[in-house]
């Protein structure tokens, strides 16, 4: 069996460490670190990613709370150019061991919905790989350049409304 490879903004804990962690742990990724992310995400660029938050153990579960912070940019669904975003967005992420059943409905202090629940083998947890996890889920899914529906009318792309089932009954309309 193979060694996963090493994620591209890596910052282990140890589990054994997190009783012993006090106070807001700071996390950045550097210029290649961030290179890398912004191949693995498809992404036009990626200016800043930095985390901000706390870990702790609660009844038998470790849970991290912070702030992840981004600039980036991904490409227009529709015309591929560069669209900036900025992330900027709390954070509750509950560690599970990948070989534990979370059992929907047990008997937690937060409810399920409230976290993202990351599974984890062996004594660490990444809080690197799940800050990066954290910022692609909370990219915008289509991006769109604000002149993008003035694009592709120059290119003579149909809108919807233009293309759509009922515009050929409204064109026949206008021919009784």
């Amino acid at each position: 069996m193979s060694a996963l490879p090493t994620p591209e903004f890596s910052r282990p804990v140890r589990l054994d460490q997190i009783g012993h962690i006090s106070g807001s742990t700071s996390i950045v990724a550097d210029a290649t670190e961030r290179e890398a992310l912004m191949r693995r995400f498809g992404l036009l660029a990626l200016d800043a990613l930095e985390a901000d938050y706390r870990i702790s153990e609660e009844n038998g579960s470790i849970f991290a709370r912070g702030r992840v912070r981004a600039s980036l940019a991904q490409a227009c669904v529709a015309t591929g150019q560069p669209v900036a975003e900025t992330i900027d967005t709390d954070f509750l992420l509950r560690f599970v061991p990948d070989d534990e059943d979370v059992v929907e409905g047990a008997e937690m202090e937060l409810d399920a919905e409230d976290c993202d629940t990351i599974g984890y083998s062996g004594n660490s947890i990444d809080m690197g790989e799940a800050v990066a996890e954290t910022v692609a889920l909370a990219m915008a899914p289509y991006p769109r350049a604000p002149d993008a529906d003035a694009i592709l009318r120059e290119a003579g792309v149909l809108q919807e409304d233009q293309a759509g089932p009922f515009a050929a009954l409204l064109a026949l309309k206008g021919k009784e």
